[in-house]
């Protein structure tokens, strides 16, 4: 009788210590250690068919529930894959720590940059497309277009040294018609727009980026017309993380990545970033130096106010070889015709940031934020020939330059949630103060005519261009959401921008055509009409209207070069787009259909001596669809396709051209042409392979097509396009000594393909922008973390 007394007593006490107690925890990202806010814990039956969500995380991703009763956990996220736990395997149930791992199949994540607030996708009625974490990790990209370009409707084009231009929802272009941002802060100010200024990103310290496709002006301001490009950063982790890597390839690029953080208490660090170099590579005189880092502190007051401060610098020395004519692109003759142009570029961005949530339904943040940027440069497209009437050489000059600016901003939101209708109101203001400068000097240029070789230069001394310029932009925004039905949201949003520019000439009269001193203003209210329907299981649709705002560049509107005066242009969008999943959700599916309609666009033209300046169109049309798959069949292998068919129509547009014979001008009419460098289908593919049977090894195959396009706005000239393969393979060490260590090897250009990557057309021939041959990259890297 002793014993069975004995007995229900322990049987008693371990019942009670599996289902009548208290555990506490924690939940991180499995990739980047961050805490995760806001993530769902569930109990769930033993036949995991119900359940029932009764708690979530903290700010700070903790949590601390009753598990009386409760036999088995399910930690769910957006964003994230479900992670069970059987209460009755837990070891150490007084501090549990659930690592989840980022979905690559979730259609539908937690996003940030459509309300500068982390939402479900499905609540936005706009295209945008998340690159999580775990593509990043995967894909060990050199240069972001190898990310970029896996986004529906996207094409960044690789110009070589992380120098790049793009495409989205427009041709190729050099101009102001997208926004980069870093944590929803636009890396640069308006007015003074860089198609190369995502060398200014640390790639080692992204955590996600987020590509929103069409006009976000109504909230984020000017320029956001073809898209916008958000980078979030990584964070600290929580408890403390590192990691380091080294990696190379065949044409003598080498890098080392490192990065860590911690959390104790209430603060948090973080700080990353790499080195890059590059010499003797694979095309002529394009070596290169980078550095980049960025580091980034948290401190929670307590459990309502966070302070976030971070900070980046990025360097950038590269050498710049030109592009190629037909016959050196053709025959694999990757020289460049000079050996003295150059870029070089420094930028500094710090910012500060304080959240605070006043209550459950209100809450406000405010960022001060602060640049320091210069670019240098001696461009090879400012070399030009000059000619006579008849065509035949005279001489050649250039230029050198140097733009500097530094901004002193501010940039408030905040949200409140109404009961009415289940309403959400959101206001917010912007200020931007960058005073910059500019000179620009003549170059003589020395020619070898015979071999079509610059030789050298001189520089005399002499200013094309000399001015200083006070930027100033101010902007208050307005968005208000109500759910009149439960599967129904509807967004409205309204922004007023106004950029000014304070003018200041420092050429005396005489020898410049512009004034001395003079401003000018533009403005605009920008509005927005969106909603989304949800039809259930992970599938609906929106639709929306929003209009898009691109003041002139301060370049463009002061530089001796620009011969005609530019005003402002303006984009009507409209759209309608859907998602949804089958397969019991192994297949997701997006689509968007846009008309983005253009007047007075600033478009690139070519000059006769085969650089460019910037005009107005009358009117533009693009045109299209953008669409994308992922399907996983089973566990170990996901398939993906991204595409977008585009239709880009000059309305009404003409040029001004001279006949060199007779001297006389003439007018070219292009209305109803396509627009020039704008293939018709642009599309990635990837198929990737991660086996059960060998957990950590990974291998993807990759496609990217560029279809056929004009290279002219006449519509006589063509490039082809060209179809290009990657294949990709890594392994990470899951156990025993070597855990925490990975290995991979990329093969970009798998057949060795002959392509460029943009072709421009002029009266004496193509250019030719070449893209690697084919490039072999080993990498080795090492982990820690503990939480």
């Amino acid at each position: 009788m002793k014993r069975y007394l004995i007995l229900i007593i322990f049987l008693s006490i371990s019942v009670s210590l599996t289902f009548g107690q208290t555990i506490k925890g924690t939940v991180t990202d499995a990739l980047t250690h961050e805490a995760l806010p806001g993530a769902m814990i569930c109990n769930v039956d033993s036949s995991n068919t119900t359940s029932k969500a009764f708690a979530k995380t903290n700010t700070a991703g903790k949590f601390e529930i009753s598990i009386t009763g409760v036999r088995q956990l399910k930690f769910t996220m957006i964003g994230y894959t479900d992670k069970l736990m059987k209460l009755e395997n837990l070891a150490n149930s007084k501090g549990l720590s659930i690592v989840m791992e980022p979905s690559t199949l979730d259609l539908q994540p937690v996003i940030v940059t459509a309300s500068r607030e982390k939402q479900a996708r499905r609540e936005a009625p706009i295209a945008i497309t998340q690159i999580n974490a775990t593509q990043i990790k995967d894909t060990k990209a050199t240069a972001l277009y190898q990310l970029l370009n896996k986004v529906a409707g996207v094409y960044m084009v690789n110009l070589g040294n992380e120098q790049h231009t793009m495409a989205i929802r427009q041709p190729i272009t050099y101009n102001a018609l997208y926004l980069y941002m870093e944590d929803g802060l636009p890396i640069r100010p308006t007015g003074i727009f860089n198609h190369n200024s995502l060398y200014e990103i640390n790639m080692s310290g992204v955590k996600d980026i987020e590509v929103i496709k069409g006009p976000a002006s109504s909230l984020y301001g000017s320029n956001s017309i073809g898209g916008a490009v958000n980078f979030i950063t990584q964070g600290p982790p929580t408890g403390y993380a590192g990691d380091l890597s080294v990696q190379g390839d065949n044409y003598h690029y080498k890098r080392v990545d490192a990065d860590g953080g911690f959390t104790s208490g209430k603060f948090g660090l973080y700080a990353g970033g790499y080195i890059a170099h590059q010499k003797d590579s694979w095309q002529d005189y394009s070596d290169f130096d980078k550095y980049s880092g960025n580091i980034k502190t948290t401190y929670d007051f307590d459990n309502d106010t966070k302070l976030t401060t971070e900070a980046s610098y990025n360097n950038l020395d590269t050498q710049t070889p030109g592009s190629l004519d037909s016959a050196h692109f053709y025959n694999k003759s990757y020289g460049s015709n000079q050996r003295f142009t150059y870029r070089k570029v420094n930028a500094l961005r710090a910012s500060s940031r304080v959240d605070h949530k006043w209550d459950d339904k209100n809450s406000t943040f405010f960022t001060a934020f602060f640049r320091n940027n210069s670019t240098a440069q001696l461009p090879s497209y400012y070399i030009s020939d000059v000619r006579d009437a008849g065509g035949n050489y005279l001489s050649s000059n250039g230029q050198v330059n140097d733009l500097k600016f530094q901004s002193y901003g501010l940039l408030t939101q905040h949200r409140s949630d109404f009961d009415f209708l289940h309403s959400r109101l959101i206001v917010g203001a912007y200020l931007d103060d960058s005073p910059s400068s500019y000179y620009a000097q003549f170059l003589d240029i020395q020619k070898d005519v015979a071999n079509n070789y610059y030789t050298g230069f001189t520089n005399i001394g002499k200013y094309i261009d000399q001015y200083k310029i006070r930027l100033f932009n101010t902007a208050a925004y307005t968005q208000y959401e109500i759910k009149p039905a439960e599967a129904l949201r509807i967004v409205m949003g309204l922004r007023y921008d106004r950029v000014h520019y304070n003018f200041d000439n420092g050429l005396p009269v005489g020898q410049t055509k512009y004034k001395q001193q003079e401003t000018n203003n533009f403005n605009i209210v920008a509005p927005k009409l969106g909603l989304t329907y949800d039809l259930g299981s992970n599938s609906g649709f929106y639709a929306n209207y929003s209009v898009g705002f691109q003041p002139p560049e301060t370049t463009d509107l002061y530089s001796s070069r620009q011969q005609v005066s530019l005003k402002q242009a303006t984009f009507d969008n409209y759209e309608i787009g859907g998602w949804f999943s089958a397969f019991d959700r192994k297949l997701y599916a997006e689509i968007s259909l846009y008309d983005l309609e253009g007047h007075n666009e600033i478009i690139n033209q070519l000059l006769s001596d085969n650089t460019t300046q910037n005009e107005n169109a009358g009117a533009t049309r693009h045109r299209g669809i953008e669409y994308s798959l992922t399907y996983a069949p089973v566990h170990e292998l996901t398939f993906r396709f991204s595409g977008t068919n585009a239709k880009h129509t000059y309305i009404d547009y003409s040029e001004v051209a001279t006949n060199y014979s007779t001297g006389q001008s003439y007018t070219i009419n292009y209305n109803g042409k396509r627009m020039n460098n704008a293939p018709a289908w642009i599309a990635n593919s990837e198929l990737t392979y991660k086996p059960l049977y060998l957990p950590g090894f990974r291998i993807a195959t990759e496609w990217q097509h560029i279809d056929k396009y004009y290279t002219n706005p006449a519509n006589t000239k063509t490039y082809s396009g060209y179809d290009t393969y990657n294949l990709r393979l890594g392994y990470e060490f899951k156990q025993d000594v070597l855990k925490g260590a990975g290995v991979w090897f990329n093969v970009l250009n798998l057949t060795n393909k002959l392509y460029a990557t943009t072709v421009t057309s002029n009266q004496y021939g193509d250019t030719y922008n070449a893209a690697p041959p084919r490039i072999y990259s080993l990498g080795i890297s090492y982990s820690i973390s503990k939480y």
